[in-house]
This record gives C-alpha cells, structure tokens and sequence, in this order.
C-alpha cells in the first residue's frame, strides 16, 4: 500500500473509531484534522504507524499493514503513565 494510502486510511478509521467510542456527554465529534502520525515506517511491502488524536484521553493507536495478506491491525492503547527515569546509573 502507497504510503499516502496507508495514511488516508489510518485518518478515515480513527476518524469513524474515535467518533463511535467517544463519551456522547462532551458533544464532540472529531475530523481527520484531529488526527496525527506520531511515527510511520515501511519495509518492502509492509508499514508501521503510530498514531494519535486531539481527544485528551491518553488513547494512541499502533497501525500494522501486512502487504502480504493485504490486511491491517489495529492496537488500541491507553498511556498509563509517563515517568522520569535516572538512566545515568545504567552499566554500559
């Protein structure tokens, strides 16, 4: 899949995913201009992205295109916490 194609899709079904699961209280739908590829790669015939959205709900969502068997899966995340680490005492 065209890397343009890749994208369009990943905008069109978060799109339709985020819209459907959204809590109906905050009265907002999203567009394609709420969502963002954080970090996107392919190799040969498969592509990789890692993408978000404008919805402040720690949700980020890991894109897999298998250009083998032309399917795409999609893992839905939620950011649990985000913490600092002391790396200086590491070995190496």
């Amino acid at each position: 899949m065209h890397n343009d194609k890749f994208v369009k899709f990943i905008k069109e079904f978060l799109v339709k995913y985020v819209n459907e699961r959204i809590d109906k209280t905050d009265n907002k739908q999203i567009t394609e201009d709420d969502v963002f590829i954080v970090w996107q790669c392919k190799t040969l015939q498969n592509s990789k992205a890692l993408a978000s959205t404008t919805v402040s709900d720690g949700m980020y969502y890991e894109f897999t295109y298998n250009g083998d068997k032309q399917e795409c899966y999609v893992d839905a995340y939620k950011k649990w916490e985000n913490i600092c680490v002391d790396c200086s005492t590491l070995n190496g």
